[in-house]
């Protein structure tokens, strides 16, 4: 898969203070892109160097090729986590003026407007003032002016800051629509279950500084433990217990299942298979629940920061 945008070794400072220190990132083209990190990691002021609000001191970046210009502008879709609609302004009037600014023409701009108002409907919202809408309908607003001129970047900085659950799962739905449509997605996010649901590649940034990368499912296997969550009925809980303490390492369980079943977590070193387990168990009792602990991207991001720290 080729790349949409290659970030070479970019450095940024404000005065003594180090932004960003030599950070390089490659996002392939048609992916959805999790930028993470800690509050003060460096994610804003690479979105706003990508977005050419601010310039790098030192690096490069390549978007389709191309070393970024101000030509690209209307190639970029930004929605920003400090949404940046004019309260005073009537919604149309402003989403008109919007999609100007990203090189539409006033008639092809009312063309996909009244299509994105009638995909969400809200027209009746047309000759209404951003400041009679509340939060979640401005964001609604603010999400149409971020997509509308079919961008081939969007990045989305806390793209669900403010709806309800209905809506933040419309919004999940038509962002990951624009990347089956050919977008490439770049998300700033806190949520990690929204990692989770539509990340393909991820970014993990720290202090400043990239400590990890790649593709989400192959991070998952780098971190995995090989534990296992176990559940057995067995007529003689406190007997197989101390059985698997002394063929395995036990650790205390992190779930519960509906029966009285015996429940541990065990974790398996690199002389034992699952099918080791498996076999040790099916002798002893009747298994109701065998499952590998795949780390998830919460436990990654902690992991990780912390281990950087």
């Amino acid at each position: 898969m080729s790349n949409l945008l290659e970030i070479k070794n970019i450095v940024k400072k404000y005065g003594d203070y180090t932004a960003l220190n030599d950070v390089s990132i490659n996002i392939p083209k048609g992916s959805v892109y999790g930028l993470l990190g800690p509050n003060g990691a460096g994610k804003t002021s690479l979105i706003r160097i990508i977005n050419q609000i601010t310039m790098p001191d030192s690096g490069s970046i390549l978007l389709d090729g191309e070393t970024l210009a101000s030509k690209h502008t209307a190639d970029i879709g930004y929605l920003p986590e400090e949404r940046g609609l004019y309260k005073s302004m009537k919604v149309g009037e402003q989403a008109l003026y919007l999609a100007q600014l990203k090189g539409l023409s006033k008639s092809e701009a009312k063309k996909r407007l009244k299509y994105w108002f009638e995909k969400f409907d809200i027209s009746a919202w047309w000759g209404k003032k951003i400041e009679e809408l509340s939060k979640g309908m401005a964001q609604k607003v603010q999400f149409i002016v971020t997509v509308m001129h079919n961008p081939k970047l969007l990045i989305f900085d806390e793209p669900f800051s403010g709806f309800d659950p209905i809506n933040a799962q419309l919004i999940a739905q038509e962002i990951l629509k624009l990347r089956d449509e050919g977008a490439t997605i770049i998300f700033s996010i806190h949520r990690m279950e929204s990692v989770e649901e539509m990340c393909d590649e991820i970014a993990l940034i720290d202090k400043s500084n990239k400590i990890l990368d790649g593709n989400l499912n192959d991070i998952k296997r780098e971190f995995r433990t090989n534990t296992y969550q176990v559940g057995l009925t067995t007529s003689n809980k406190k007997e197989v217990e101390l059985a698997l303490q002394e063929n395995f390492s036990v650790l205390p369980p992190d779930f519960k299942l509906l029966g009285d079943e015996l429940t541990v977590n065990v974790k398996l070193d690199k002389t034992k298979s699952a099918n080791d387990l498996l076999s040790f168990l099916t002798t002893r009792g009747q298994v109701q629940h065998f499952v590998e602990l795949i780390p998830s991207a919460n436990d990654i991001f902690i992991e990780a920061v912390n281990k950087n720290s």
